[in-house]
């Protein structure tokens, strides 16, 4: 019996073994779009553009607007407010498309306008109650100055409907 006593005050003197914390923090890019604060994480956003010539395509889905040719490179530009449900994007000076890369699928979408960098703990991102779930979005979170930012779910947005 005194030997497992020993055993056990020599597991006291053993160095304390760190443990990793994982975050639950995420960069994320918010902006604008169909009256609603969205965001997504910049781990997906490659680059921010404007004024940029998006050509058409036939017998496409409404909300695939068309594609670009960014440095040789053809994206799809998806209107990410059409793809919601809601209307097509209106065209005011301050739209913009967000440039992503999602699991290796670049494409791009249309929004009103770009707000901020921020983290986002997502520890604080709930579930969207289902009467008003929206198409692509898969959580919101509720900001210290009473707004709602609502998250983009990037695997529904890279794959076609």
């Amino acid at each position: 019996m005194s030997e497992q006593l020993n055993n056990h005050d020599d597991i006291q003197d053993m160095p304390e073994v760190e443990t990793e914390e994982v975050s639950t923090i995420d960069r994320c890019l918010t902006f604008e779009s169909a009256g609603l604060i969205l965001y997504i994480s910049t781990k997906h956003v490659i680059e921010i553009i404007n004024n940029h010539s998006i050509t058409t395509l036939p017998l496409m889905p409404p909300y695939i607007k068309g594609i670009i040719n960014l440095r040789g490179q053809i994206l799809p530009v998806v209107d990410i407010q059409q793809r919601m449900g809601k209307g097509p994007t209106q065209s005011t000076g301050n739209v913009c498309i967000i440039v992503l890369d999602i699991d290796s699928v670049s494409l791009g979408i249309i929004v009103d306008s770009v707000r901020q960098v921020m983290d986002i703990d997502l520890k604080n991102v709930r579930p969207i109650p289902l009467k008003h779930q929206q198409k692509l979005l898969n959580g919101m979170v509720n900001m210290d100055d009473g707004s709602v930012f609502m998250s983009v779910d990037c695997q529904a947005l890279a794959v076609p409907q």
